[in-house]
């Protein structure tokens, strides 16, 4: 049998471990060693019908919910219909529950998972580049209310997160893309050797080798894992993790544009607030302009800035008439700046 990467969430080059944060990552693994980690008997599987239709063989045997997949269904509709399919097949507090599938789906299911009968365990199968590096991790769970990005949730951690990197090989094209959002955003926050290395290589040289690919998985889920476990539930440095996000959330669901895009786009318009307030060079800007260009993303969007002003003030980083906006001082080095609403509705255009 192939060998697996097994590392504890306080194990991945990580010397800090918060109160209650604790589980594993299966790295490089197959589907299949699920029935090592947990009783087949005892568990239920959430998926959507893409990743269902997609890879339909791998859960045979498994009690399984299907729900539609896609952003729009992020809503707690959807949860109750997830409530009602646990009790149809008699969940109960020993039951486990595995979230197999991209962001909404491991979202949804870490909501739901935490709600039913109080909470009981779960985690996670992500399928995506997006879900591996970033949504996953962390233990943010929730749904959108409307327009409005994860407005109900709470954080819980997943007990695991497997690994199977073969279920990439049905991921479209637009989702790889979409993924290398979050990668190039560690990379502007927290690493400039990354942000060099992803300078020097592309979606497609990172699809044509496996090896590549899984070790930069590791170093995203390491960078998350790493301001994750030190601030779990987001007083100081996990706001990093935003960066991109404010304005990105805003248009996302108004415009029903994919995540990655949303937070490309929201990085650019970071990068010229920090212009103004930290200084951040014109050849800094250029240069993470060039690598969002470089991975197919978009740097601009034409948005109807009234709109979006009204969705940015039901943001959950707003405090009183505060923004809590996260900005570049260099690529790799970010800061969390208090931005007076009045000031940041000039700054926005």
């Amino acid at each position: 049998m192939k060998s697996i990467k097994v590392a504890d969430v306080a194990g991945v080059s990580i010397d800090t471990v918060s109160a209650g944060f604790s589980g594993s990552y299966y790295f490089d693994a197959s589907f299949s060693y699920l029935e090592k980690i947990v009783a087949k008997e005892q568990t239920i599987i959430i998926t959507d019908d893409n990743v269902f239709k997609s890879h339909q063989q791998i859960f045979d045997g498994w009690k399984t919910i299907v729900i539609p997949a896609g952003e729009e269904h992020k809503q707690q509709a959807t949860v109750d219909n997830i409530i009602s399919g646990l009790i149809a097949k008699n969940a109960d507090r020993n039951t486990f529950i595995i979230g197999v599938g991209g962001g909404v789906v491991t979202d949804i299911t870490g909501y739901a998972a935490s709600i039913y009968m109080r909470g009981v365990k779960f985690g996670f199968v992500p399928t995506t580049i997006l879900a591996m590096v970033d949504a996953a991790i962390g233990g943010k769970n929730g749904v959108d209310v409307g327009i409005y990005k994860n407005l109900a949730g709470l954080i819980k951690q997943p007990e695991f997160l497997l690994f199977d990197y073969s279920l990439l090989d049905t991921l479209p094209q637009d989702q790889w893309v979409n993924g290398f959002a979050e990668i190039i955003k560690h990379a502007c926050i927290k690493d400039a050797d990354l942000f060099a290395l992803l300078e020097n290589e592309s979606v497609e040289s990172f699809q044509a080798n496996k090896e590549k690919l899984g070790a930069l998985i590791e170093k995203n889920v390491t960078i998350k894992t790493t301001v994750v476990v030190k601030d779990e539930f987001e007083k100081g440095d996990r706001k990093l993790l935003n960066f991109g996000h404010t304005l990105g959330h805003a248009i996302e669901n108004m415009y029903q544009l994919p995540h990655g895009h949303a937070v490309s786009i929201g990085m650019m318009a970071a990068c010229k607030i920090s212009a103004a307030i930290t200084q951040l060079t014109a050849t800094d800007i250029q240069k993470i302009k060039a690598l969002i260009e470089k991975y197919q993303l978009p740097t601009s969007f034409v948005f109807d800035k009234q709109k979006i002003w009204e969705v940015l003030k039901m943001d959950k980083k707003r405090a009183a008439n505060n923004m809590n906006f996260i900005l570049l001082t260099k690529i790799g080095e970010a800061v969390i700046q208090s931005i007076p609403m009045e000031e940041l509705g000039t700054l926005i255009n």
